[in-house]
């Protein structure tokens, strides 16, 4: 569990409690889910199921599914899950959801942070992403091309990005195969 201090544009100081999601979390991050990607400019407009999904598959790791809790109230959610590449077991990040009245307040930085150190600690080499190269380089992430590893689908390289977490004992490289209920 971590606790984080950030002022806001009111100069109060709000804590933020970040910690692993836990069963009674479910319903209200479902909606936080579900609020958080009604606007969004890239969204299927099914995060929110895919989640409920992935929680029930092989590759839901709860360690990595993390709630952000800021006035007594879910504000914020990201989920790591199992992938392969090649014959090896790494993590992608999606979704990341933040409510909108609670965004660009550093929120999801700090749930992206918290979430690759978990991953590390973990002993997970890699963490991949797909999503917007203004935003995810800030963490680290890079073309995951750069690394040998590659989308099993068509998009621009700047977008499928990948972060190292910790030096794999074997060359890690590959097409990306993600959980079946990414439907990919």
């Amino acid at each position: 569990m971590v606790y984080l201090t950030y002022p806001n544009i009111s100069s109060k100081i709000y804590m933020l409690k970040i910690r692993q999601e836990n069963k009674n979390d479910y319903e209200e991050v479902y909606n936080v889910i579900k609020k958080a990607f009604e606007t969004a400019e890239h969204s299927d407009g099914n995060e929110h199921n895919l989640v409920v999904s992935l929680r029930n598959s092989s590759s839901f790791i709860p360690e990595l599914s993390l709630v952000a809790i800021q006035d007594k109230k879910i504000v914020g959610h990201i989920l790591f899950t199992k992938i392969k590449i090649g014959n090896n077991e790494e993590l992608a990040l999606a979704p990341i959801a933040v409510l909108p009245e609670y965004q660009k307040q550093g929120i999801g930085s700090k749930l992206i942070k918290e979430g690759n150190n978990i991953a590390k600690k973990l002993g997970y080499h890699y963490s991949i992403v797909l999503g917007s190269e203004n935003y995810y380089p800030k963490f680290g992430y890079i073309p995951a091309i750069q690394f040998g590893i590659y989308a099993p689908f068509d998009v621009p390289s700047k977008n499928f990005m990948a972060i190292k977490l910790n030096e794999p004992d074997n060359k890690i490289n590959g097409v990306v195969k993600y959980a079946k209920e990414f439907g990919i």
